[in-house]
């Protein structure tokens, strides 16, 4: 708890800052001036100067927050807290909020950390690390010693420099890291909400081994295709997530379940799969209807079983399950294409489907003439997507979707 005047000189804040009217006039007419720089040597000059400049007015910002943190739950108006109420009032977010108050808490004891932060030695972000490491270390050491973290702030950038705080904490305290580390373990989360349309929404916690698991899987995957894939990398790890479980299923490494192995479950009528006019969606357990072209793409290369039903839709008969293509004919294509056929895609044979250029549900033949290689989002972008492939003397053509007249697609040839 500090006074008013203390809070200030926490921060450092001498008794000559004018008012904020005059602070706020002066930044007017520094902006209306365009700044003084003539040449991109003197451009990122200024950039460096003006950020140095904003970092001592986090400093001070700092100190306005310690003193509202020593005044009582009366002056931050019952809210959880001072970060709270900072962050709600001062309209920022958390992580600024609560680096303000644990700098303006922690000023007094870092003494250099605050003279180099004035030097432009360090930025405000290493000195919040520097502070919330002061704090979290609380009672385990009887002075905090700012100098080796200081040094290493002098050298580092943030990232590092935070890294750089969590060893020291665990060479001081290695009992609460681990035990934060535990407590990190407790808290993961997986939220899966399932929307009207059968699409999943995802949201959850992981701690920092589960989040490295996760991101070593998922980079290899979310690689861009290259200069025409267009996608984003949030849409990237999306599709990376989405074939990393596929990869789980086909590889047969999942525990067994009603004596089967995981598999996506998918029904239609021969109809649907001859995409005739009139008829019904697919299908898909977990994920309810689907529309045509996308039961025809997972019927690609999937096991198919055949389920006869009567008028009353009770089961007259049940086929057995067969592979498309053939374990031999996969060997003979993998060994021709070596991976996806798009241009310019360089996903390797283990990353494809069989892709029929000629769909076997219109009469295709499952062999090397009618199966190329294709990637699981170029397979999406030829049958969702509309494009189309074909195939003459060896070479594979990519042609784009055919274009719409009056919002009504143009008629395609049959793709698989």
């Amino acid at each position: 708890m500090c006074d008013r005047e203390g809070g200030r000189r926490a921060a450092g804040v001498g008794q000559g800052l004018g008012s904020l009217e005059d602070l706020s006039a002066a930044l007017e007419r520094y902006a209306a001036s365009g700044g003084a720089s003539g040449s991109p040597q003197g451009h990122r000059e200024e950039m460096v100067a003006f950020r140095r400049l904003i970092d001592r007015m986090e400093l001070v910002f700092a100190g306005m927050a310690a003193e509202l943190a020593g005044m009582g739950e009366m002056e931050w108006e019952a809210q959880r807290g001072p970060g709270e109420w900072i962050r709600r009032e001062c309209r920022t977010w958390g992580p600024v909020a609560s680096s303000a108050v644990a700098v303006g808490i922690e000023a007094e004891r870092l003494p250099q950390a605050t003279q180099a932060l004035r030097r432009g030695e360090i930025g405000f972000a290493h000195l919040a690390l520097l502070a919330r490491t002061a704090l979290e270390l609380g009672t385990a050491v009887s002075r905090f010693d700012e100098r080796p973290l200081l040094e290493l702030a002098r050298r580092h950038s943030v990232g590092r420099f935070r890294e750089d705080c969590q060893h020291y904490r665990h060479a001081v305290d290695r009992q609460a890291v681990l035990d934060e580390q535990v407590e990190a373990v407790a808290a993961r989360t997986l939220e899966l909400r399932r929307y009207q349309n059968g699409c999943v929404g995802l949201s959850g916690f992981l701690d920092q081994e589960g989040g490295a698991l996760l991101r070593t899987a998922l980079e290899p995957l979310a690689r861009s295709r290259g200069e025409l894939d267009e996608r984003g990398r949030d849409r990237r790890l999306a599709d990376a997530l989405v074939e990393l479980c596929e990869r789980s299923l086909d590889g047969g490494s999942l525990p067994r379940h009603a004596g089967q192995r995981p598999h996506l479950q998918l029904t239609c009528s021969l109809e649907t799969l001859r995409d005739l006019p009139g008829s019904p969606a697919g299908h898909l357990e977990g994920g309810g209807p689907v529309p045509a072209e996308t039961v025809r793409r997972l019927a690609c290369d999937a096991q198919v079983t055949r389920v006869v039903f009567d008028a009353r839709s009770e089961v007259m008969d049940v086929g057995r399950a067969r592979r498309v293509p053939a374990t031999a004919t996969r060997r003979a294509l993998r060994a021709r294409d070596r991976g996806c056929v798009w241009p310019g895609c360089e996903r390797p044979a283990g990353s494809t489907h069989a892709h029929h250029l000629t769909h076997w549900a219109h009469g295709g033949a499952t062999d090397l003439d009618n199966l190329v290689l294709i990637c699981r989002y170029h397979h999406w972008k030829v049958h969702e997507g509309g494009w189309r492939l074909s195939r003459d003397q060896g070479r594979v053509t990519v042609l784009p979707p055919i274009p719409q007249r009056f919002g009504i697609p143009l008629a395609r040839a049959p793709t698989g």
